[in-house]
């Protein structure tokens, strides 16, 4: 008799229970995943970026011990 009254309440207010993530859900994700990869990849590959690291591991590099 509780899930009977728990399943009609959750109807009649517009709850359900999810378990997860849907289809679209997962396909948004996965595109804005890929966007978010796409843009770092540009700015670690981009020129200031390249230059920065390769300055500050020179200067690593060149620490006497």
């Amino acid at each position: 008799m509780r899930i009977i009254w728990f399943r009609l309440r959750s109807a009649l207010s517009g709850r359900t229970r999810d378990a997860g993530m849907s289809t679209s859900e997962y396909a948004m994700g996965t595109i804005a995943a890929c966007a978010f990869a796409a843009v770092l990849y540009k700015v670690v590959t981009s020129e200031v970026v390249s230059t920065a690291l390769q300055s500050t591991i020179g200067k690593a590099l060149d620490v006497p011990f």
